[in-house]
């Protein structure tokens, strides 16, 4: 193990090993903000930086539970008002069609009930808005952004994030 110092003052330990191209830059760089005096800069982004990532992360997080809150709801409010059917199971329409146009009591196009969303929301860990409605997809692939199971009704983000309901 080797320390590394700047002006006097320890800023690392390098462990047997370590690459030492990447440490030169990086002590190149330590030097040229020394002498303009941005070190203490570069010290609170280190420490900042991480807590903004942080709060997207859970903003993101806040979004997909929003989003499935929201589609839960609005499944639910589909098959009170479809004779206990599921979108897109009878009737003819997709489930996408079943959810963001109207339908009639049978689940056809038409004109009596819905939409229920204006369009199918995006995972925003997947960027897709995408769903898989086979009820055999794997979960968590990414392929899709969402995955609706028309057998269970389920529906859920189709992405490898640890938040799976």
């Amino acid at each position: 193990m080797r320390d590394v110092a700047v002006n006097g003052k320890l800023i690392a330990k390098i462990y047997k090993g370590s690459d030492m191209k990447t440490v030169k830059i990086v002590l190149i760089v330590l030097a040229v903000l020394g002498a303009v005096g941005l070190i203490p800069i570069c010290i609170v982004s280190a420490i900042v930086i991480p807590q903004f990532t942080e709060a997207s992360n859970e903003a993101q997080l806040s979004s997909l539970m929003t989003d499935l809150q929201t589609m839960h709801s609005q499944i639910e409010l589909y098959k009170i008002q479809h004779n206990d059917n599921l979108p897109g199971v009878v009737g003819g329409a997709t489930f996408v069609e079943a959810m963001t146009g109207q339908t009639d009591i049978y689940g056809a196009v038409g004109t009596d009930y819905g939409p229920y969303v204006q369009k199918i929301p995006t995972n925003v860990f997947t960027d897709k808005d995408t769903v898989d409605v086979s009820g055999v997809g794997i979960i968590g692939d990414d392929s899709h952004g969402w995955d609706f199971n028309p057998k269970t009704g389920y529906f859920q983000a189709d992405d490898s994030a640890e938040h799976e309901r």
